[in-house]
């Protein structure tokens, strides 16, 4: 037994690892109280070596934030904001195909469509913007909005989530996004974010997607009044869904960045999360989480050194090169809006792994 096992040991939960048993909800917050950060890192690891090799992802995509209108009025969020303040935007249709046909011809293969819920918007708005992407991009994957964003969308449009889904689809759309799960917990997720989607039926929603044959993605928003308890919760949850549908690709938390929020006014949230809890809990998802094929580190939430880093703690994917992105800048972030290419091969190489490019779906594009 090595040096200061006896009084903080996660032995028993490293057996369990090594053996590659289930960990409980129990072992889980275990992890994110323990101070024991390279051991934590080390079991992470050994399981992402097993699920993944030495390959480390990432993909050539782009982002666009079609509109900031929102009605939700969520207190994490410093990007949506309410109709009639003179900072609002909501794109045009006309503006959007614009927007695609200056992306034509240069080598992005996602492109990630996210906004505010905007009631204002008809269906046929998204139906065309997607028909508009696919037009002047055929070859590009839409990964467009996520649960919150398909929830009103369809409440707005008097219909079910599976139909407007199915037509969203048929227009093009490829798959949906893993944000908005926020926290699960309903008095957690009550106070950050008022009225949005409930943990239910964002549940119910990912749900639908998967049984139509499409993918998603899952999140968590960390690093605000959330307890080790609460993180753990949305692990078992997300786990438990993952166990009957398989739809989920990756897991990938979101660093809360409190400037120009109220709830970092009111509940006094100065700073931002750590490195070394940045570490932990992608650390500990990759533990947790062990029916999720991919754990990603988003570099531009906790920065490209620490996202090189995290290759040690379980993560073997560091996302996309993005080009340009105004949800997370919104809230004070103050990284680059694009990665180049040859920044995620080299990140990858100096730490050892093999640089491979995918695709949405995790098809392999190239390897390096």
């Amino acid at each position: 037994m090595g040096i200061g096992l006896k009084n903080d040991s996660l032995l028993d939960i490293r057996e369990k690892v090594e053996r590659g048993e289930r960990l409980s909800f129990e072992d889980g917050v275990r992890l994110l109280k323990s101070n024991r950060l390279l051991e934590i890192g080390a079991m992470a690891d050994l399981v992402r070596r097993r699920k993944n090799g030495d390959n480390v992802y990432f993909i050539v995509n782009t982002h666009l934030n079609y509109t900031n209108v929102c009605y939700l009025d969520c207190k994490l969020c410093a990007f949506g904001l309410k109709p009639g303040d003179p900072r609002a935007y909501t794109l045009s249709l006309e503006q959007i195909e614009e927007k695609c046909k200056q992306l034509a011809g240069k080598g992005f293969t996602e492109l990630h469509i996210v906004g505010g819920v905007n009631a204002k918007l008809p269906f046929s708005y998204y139906e065309e913007m997607i028909r508009l992407a696919k037009r002047h991009l055929p070859d590009i994957h839409v990964q467009a909005f996520t649960a919150v964003e398909i929830d009103y969308i369809a409440r707005v449009s008097k219909m079910s989530v599976e139909e407007a889904l199915v037509r969203l689809k048929e227009a093009g759309l490829g798959s949906i996004l893993g944000g908005g799960a926020e926290i699960f917990d309903p008095e957690i997720r009550g106070i950050i974010s008022g009225h949005k989607t409930d943990s239910d039926r964002w549940f119910a929603i990912h749900r639908i997607v998967h049984s139509l044959g499409m993918k998603s993605n899952a999140s968590i928003l960390y690093g605000h009044i959330e307890a080790p308890e609460h993180v753990i919760d949305h692990f078992v949850r997300l786990r438990e869904l993952q166990d009957e549908t398989g739809g989920f690709q990756a897991f990938f938390p979101f660093a809360f960045h409190p400037a120009n929020t109220k709830l970092a006014e009111e509940y006094k949230l100065s700073g931002e999360t750590s490195g070394y809890y940045d570490l932990k809990l992608l650390a500990t998802a990759r533990l947790m989480l062990d029916n999720f094929p991919h754990i990603r580190s988003f570099w531009m939430m906790i920065g490209p050194k620490l996202a090189q880093v995290s290759l040690s703690f379980g993560v073997d994917d560091l996302d996309g090169t993005v080009m340009e992105e105004q949800i997370v800048h919104a809230a004070g972030n103050r990284s680059t809006q694009m990665m180049p290419k040859q920044s995620f091969i080299d990140m990858i190489r100096e730490a050892g792994r093999i640089p491979v490019e995918r695709d949405t779906l995790y098809n392999v594009l190239r390897t390096f």
